[in-house]
């Protein structure tokens, strides 16, 4: 549909602007289509869930009265009755804040200015859900007293209430019509701020504006089928509008005489199209809406107009007609519309992503702009149900039109019709369906006289869309008999996600801090009173029972200690606490909810209607829904009512000190308890369903999932059992120990059974299965029975497979075995069934050896099949015996397994045992398999292969027959190597199987020389191990040259070979003449050159022998001619330096030290300057020879002549000064220095002689020192 095009100022009063709607019937609810469709509706889970509130709102109906008009704002709900009381309810505990007495008739319509915001829930660690409140002490005070007229009479006088907390939540205004002319505008909190006004015609239909607060505006109408706006109006007073003639010539000439009061002003907006049925303000506040008997009507309303915009307030922008309808002509003013602006934000849709986005949208910015420019405008969305139609209208703010013949001129707003619904049986009756009635005594009220015809309510859920009915419940209410569509009101309320119980501790935190920051005063006014304590009567109860949380007596608000919100458990239908969209339904004797289904609802149809499978899934994927569910509501309820809550006198102390967390945690973990019981109660109805069904495969498969840890495994194992059905249970049986644990004998009858019919399946199982789920020993003792029984062997077949029974019950066995501890038994099991891996593994694991030497021969042919065994090559063979074989010989080696065991077993067994032991004997012999392993050197010395010699030396005998069959360089080698076998028996051997090579070797070890020399030039013709042989041996140079100097081809070898062995001229000269020797001039040649080879070798041999000689006498000569530093002391005087020297250290730090510890040496040490052998300073008019060698040790003449003697005597020392006197020192007189002294020739040569005595020996204190470090 387009727009309306714009209006001028002045044409805006002069014509209708209407929408250009879809014709009659485009979109319409599909009708029911016959008993199929019911039937298979039935199957169908519903999607909403129903809760019938009017015990909790059953003051509401005391003396008889009854509904007639009721709104949903936030967290209040205001009900107006027929007697002209008003009740405002506080949600979700649907408690009553406040009653009064506004009117002396029914009442139509109720509006709420402005609108509170929903509850806040928050959800708590265990689960349960909780309602932020504001506790505060509540004072007593009158509530506002009926206005007096003929129809209340004294009976209207009620008790005293309590006052309302004074929370920004509570501070609203309650507007009520009525069709007795009033309307009433009254305070929540101060029963003084209250205004009545006479519009002296009935008044269907009221609307606050949504600041009304601040400019005191509201819009109202009804059968006169005026639209007035009044503005202003005094508080206290009851008065009359000044749209009535006489009020409205009393005001005006009062107030030309200056005598008017301030009791507000009405304005006519729109008249003359019938009566009124409902007026809406939109949620911006920047559209209302209405309904009278011509259509709906849109305008612009005074909220958000700046400058130049304010002209535009209160003009119409939309009309939408009436439909054409034949019956529409007599209804349209019979039939109440009804309105409703609506938030797409605080919608529930089916996908879960859409309604997080809007719990993001509810919970976080909702101003409209979107940080880093603006956001897009949207629409205003708005229902109208109208008789048997609905429209959903989008309404969009106004522009420059773009196009049409109002192109360019200003548009204030506009309307589009999305969608227009049309219900075909929206009022029918019995009488329409020819039913009979029931005849029915109830007396009807006084006022409601009807036929007793209407059907019972339907609530239907379309698909706005298609126009579809995706859902149809009926309603359960009272005396629906005598009730119309008139009749029933529906109301919305949107409570948020609940936060979780963090959030409440960071508010709380928030709040403490604004506490300490104002030093309480700010927030004992914010807190003086609680937005949660509800008003009760004297008892702290109310009627229907329950328990509640009553005021304190007395007191007053002034002066109050406050305390700080907190969250609280309150007294509410589980319904009404969850969040998402809630949908109240009033007739004039209930009050019903409805809620969408949740998991928890879904998880209970699906239980109801047998769905275990799809239950159990959705359980386990969201075990959370347990706690919602009808059992867990009801303890939670229950707990609600035992705790009691916590007064108005806490303090914020007590606020923040949370003592809930101690049970935080045992009630989690009840709450897994309880969906793991409820999973598994669940899964044994699925379980039982499927093998009644007989899908035995599926339920063993499902048991293995929802039994997991559970004890019923006992009780379901043997149903199957029972039912021959253990393949289908068996694979998903508990693996490892329950606690409390199954007893054994569940899984001993699955193998037992699996012992005679499939013992493959069996050592399947053992190897899953963990050995403490049965007792060991009672299968190992039915796995033997049955070997012994003879009834599986060997040789017996089994599909086709020979010995495959007889192989798993040994497999299992030795799974028993090790479990029991029998792990040689276990080996023996594994040796028997050639399993050679498990064996292996289980020799390296459990080092049982020793065990081997019980069946060397099945151990050896542990790899080797039997085929093998009877045509596989000698290669073949080796490579399938390597590693047991080499473990055979490490564990002679380490003396765990003798060899002669192995010798004599394998020997016994004949055979191609030989082979075997053949291999054992060579893995001895060349030290095991550790030595290729470790990549050692092989060594001449080496204590493994000297130890496996030894060992194979033993059987030496043996060893040269296994040796000579099938390894020949072995056997020279053993034959060269060993000493002990018997030469007889070798020779005999190698003559037999004409082993020339080895039988020369050994008879060379029996000194028959000749004949090996003969073997060895007559069968090998071998020229170079002939002279090899004979170099070993010299005496056979005679034979060797005697022997083959007839023959050419052995002269010439030997020419090229003998070399320096035989003199070369020697051998020339007997060779006899005449004799033609192929290649003679290459071996004589060959002779030549190697003589001079070796000629030019001794040469440079003798060559380096002399440089080395010759650089050993430089050295020498270098160090005889170096000079030796003497100091000497010199006399100290006022401006000489100190300068002290060092030796050079001998060891660098971190040097390795010396492997052989030096032997120490007691040194006198040697200082410099003075003399080694007396410790004294040298000066510089000595009057003795200094003697000073190149290591730089200096001595004294006489020190000298005194270290030469090994113990100097006292004649030494006698002796010694004697012949200084002799050479002219010390105290000598002129006839002893005669024959030594004076510069004759003779006296040099004596004093030469002398000095070189002493010195010839070296220096004695180097050579003292080194003669102490010879071991």
């Amino acid at each position: 549909m387009s727009t309306v095009p714009p209006a001028t100022p002045t044409q805006l009063d002069d014509r209708e602007e209407s929408l250009l709607q879809p014709e009659d019937g485009d979109e319409v609810a599909n009708e029911d289509d016959g008993q199929a469709d019911e039937e298979l509706e039935e199957d169908e889970e519903p999607k909403l869930k129903y809760a019938k509130l009017t015990a909790s709102v059953a003051g509401v109906y005391r003396n008889g009265d009854f509904t007639t008009a009721f709104c949903v704002a936030g967290d209040k709900m205001v009900v107006g009755t027929q007697d002209g009381n008003i009740h405002i309810l506080g949600l979700p505990a649907m408690e009553t804040l406040r009653t009064y007495h506004s009117h002396s008739a029914s009442i139509t319509s109720c509006s709420v200015s402005p609108i509170p915001p929903p509850p806040s829930m928050f959800t708590m660690q265990d689960g349960s859900k909780e309602v932020l409140v504001a506790p505060g002490l509540l004072s007593r005070l009158p509530t506002i007293k009926a206005v007096p007229t003929a129809a209340t009479g004294p009976k209207t006088a009620r008790p005293t209430q309590l006052a309302v907390p004074n929370t920004p939540t509570n501070q609203i205004y309650i507007a009520t019509s009525s069709i007795d002319g009033h309307v009433c505008i009254a305070s929540l909190i101060d029963p003084k701020d209250v205004q009545l006004r006479n519009f002296a015609r009935p008044v269907q239909a009221v609307a606050l504006s949504p600041d009304y607060k601040v400019d005191r505006t509201y819009l109202s109408g009804g059968r006169a089928g005026n639209l007035i706006l009044t503005v202003g109006g005094k508080a206290g007073v009851s008065s009359d509008a000044n749209t009535n003639s006489t009020a409205a010539a009393a005001s005006g000439w009062l107030g030309s005489i200056g005598l008017g009061t301030s009791n507000g002003r009405d304005t006519v907006l729109h008249q003359g199209e019938g009566s009124i049925s409902t007026i809406k303000w939109s949620l911006s506040g920047k559209w209302v809406v209405w309904v009278n008997e011509e259509g709906i009507k849109i305008m612009r309303s005074h909220l958000r107009l700046e400058g130049e915009a304010s002209e535009d307030a209160w003009r119409r922008v939309a009309h939408a007609a009436k439909p054409s309808r034949k019956s529409w002509e007599d209804m349209a003013g019979v039939w109440n519309s009804r309105v409703e602006w609506v938030d797409d934000r605080l919608l529930e849709r089916d996908n879960p992503n859409t309604a997080n986005q809007s719990v993001i949208a509810v919970n976080g910015n909702t101003n409209g702009t979107v940080k880093g420019g603006k956001r897009e405008k949207k629409p205003e969305k708005l229902v109208v149900g109208w008789g048997d139609t609905a429209w959903i209208m989008h309404v969009h703010e106004g522009g420059v039109v773009q196009s049409g013949k109002h192109a360019g001129s200003k548009q204030i707003g506009s309307a589009d019709i999305i969608h227009k619904l049309q219900f075909r049986d929206s009022y029918r009756t019995r009488d329409d369906d020819d039913n009979l009635l029931p005849s029915n005594n109830d007396t009807p009220r006084t006022g409601r006289q009807r036929q007793h015809t209407s059907l019972a309510p339907q609530l239907r859920l379309v698909n706005v869309n298609d126009g579809e009915e995706v859902d149809l419940d009926e309603l359960s209410v009272s005396r629906f008999e005598t009730l119309s569509a008139q009749d029933y009101q529906l109301g919305t309320l949107y409570i948020p996600p609940a936060l979780p119980d963090k959030a409440t501790q960071e508010q709380r935190g928030a709040l403490e801090s604004l506490w300490e920051a104002s030093g309480g005063g700010y927030a004992t006014r914010l807190f003086s009173s609680g937005a949660s304590m509800l008003t009760r009567s004297d008892t702290g109860s109310e009627e229907n029972g329950k328990a509640g949380v009553s005021s304190p007596k007395g007191g007053s608000i002034q002066g109050v200690q406050a305390a700080a919100p907190r969250t609280k458990a309150v007294d509410a239908h589980p319904f009404a606490m969850e969040s998402g969209l809630k949908l109240f339904i009033h007739s004039p004797y209930d009050c019903v909810l409805a809620v969408k289904r949740d998991l928890s609802d879904h998880l209970d149809w699906l239980l109801e209607h047998h769905q275990y499978k799809t239950a159990w899934q959705l359980l386990d994927k969201r075990p959370e829904i347990l706690d919602t569910s009808s059992a867990d509501r009801k303890s939670i309820n229950s707990s609600a009512a035992e705790t009691p809550s916590q007064g108005a006198k806490g303090s914020l102390a007590d606020f923040f000190a949370d003592s809930d967390s101690q049970t935080t945690a045992s009630a989690i973990r009840s709450r897994d308890s309880t969906a793991a019981r409820e999973k598994r109660r669940i899964g044994e109805l699925w379980l039982t369903q499927l093998t009644a069904n007989d899908q035995w495969e599926e339920a063993g498969k499902v048991a293995g999932t929802v039994l997991g840890k559970s004890g019923r495994w006992e009780h379901w194992v043997f149903t199957f059992a029972q039912a021959g059905k253990f393949d289908e249970i068996t694979p998903f049986m508990p693996s490892t120990m329950l606690k409390p644990p199954l007893p054994g004998e569940v899984y001993e009858a699955v193998l037992g059974h699996y012992l005679l019919i499939d013992p493959p399946r069996m050592v399947t199982l053992l190897d899953s299965w963990d050995t403490d789920l049965f007792e060991v020993q009672g299968v190992i003792t039915e796995i033997e029975s049955r070997l012994r029984s003879g009834e599986v062997t060997e040789s017996s077949a089994q599909d086709g497979v020979q010995g495959r029974d007889w192989t798993a019950l040994l497999e299992a066995l030795a799974k028993l075995y090790l479990a029991n501890g029998q792990a040689h038994d276990a080996l023996q099991c594994y040796i028997r069934t050639q399993n050679a891996e498990a064996a292996m593994s289980l020799i390296r694991d459990e080092k049982v050896t020793e065990a081997l030497a019980d069946d060397i021969p099945g151990f050896v042919t542990l790899k080797v099949t039997k085929q093998q065994l009877r045509s596989a090559s000698l290669q073949e063979l080796e490579e399938a015996s390597a590693e047991v074989v080499d473990l055979l010989a490490e564990e002679a080696l380490r003396g765990s397994i003798p060899t002669v065991v192995v010798v004599q077993q394998l020997q016994q067994r004949g055979g191609k045992m030989p082979i075997f032991l053949f291999f054992y004997f060579r893995a001895l012999w060349r030290g095991g398999s550790k030595l290729e392993q470790d990549g050692a050197p092989r060594r001449i010395f080496d204590r493994r292969i000297d130890e496996g010699h030894m060992l194979v030396e033993d059987h030496a005998d043996l060893a040269v027959e296994l040796f000579a069959e099938y390894d020949r360089a072995i056997l020279l080698e053993f034959l060269q190597s060993s000493e002990i076998y018997s030469y007889d028996k070798a020779i005999a051997i190698c003559e037999h199987r004409h082993y020339i090579p080895e039988l020369v070797h050994v008879l060379g070890k029996t000194g028959q020389l000749k004949r090996a020399l003969w073997l060895i030039i007559g069968e090998l013709g071998d020229v170079v191990k002939a002279i090899s042989f004979v170099k070993e041996n010299p005496d056979l140079w005679e034979d060797l040259l005697e022997y083959g100097m007839d023959k050419p081809t052995f002269i010439r070898g030997l020419l090229e070979e003998v070399g320096t062995a035989v003199d070369p001229v020697e051998l020339v000269r007997r060779i006899p003449i005449g004799l033609e020797i192929p290649g003679l001039k290459q071996g004589l040649t060959r002779l030549v050159k190697e003589y001079e080879i070796q000629h030019s070798i001794s040469e440079g041999v003798a060559r380096v022998l002399r440089g080395e000689v010759t650089a050993g006498m430089d050295v020498l000569r270098a160090g005889q001619r170096k000079a030796v530093r003497f100091d000497v002391v010199h006399e100290k005087k006022a401006n000489d330096l100190d300068i002290t020297t060092k030796d050079v250290p001998t060891q660098v730090d971190g040097e390795a030290k010396v492997l052989v510890p030096k032997q120490k040496v007691t040194v006198k040490p040697a200082k410099p300057g003075h003399c080694v052998g007396c410790g004294k300073a040298f000066h510089e008019d000595e009057n003795e020879p200094l003697l000073g060698f190149a290591c730089g040790h200096v001595y004294h003449l006489s020190c000298l002549l005194r270290a030469a003697k090994d113990d100097p005597t006292p004649d030494d020392d006698e002796r010694i000064a004697q012949q200084l006197r002799q050479l002219g020192y010390g105290d000598a007189r002129p006839s002893e220095i005669q024959g030594y002294g004076g510069r004759s020739v003779g006296a040099k040569v004596a004093h030469a002689y002398v000095i070189g005595n002493v010195v010839q020996g070296g220096c004695r204190r180097c050579f003292v020192s080194a003669d102490a470090l010879q071991p």
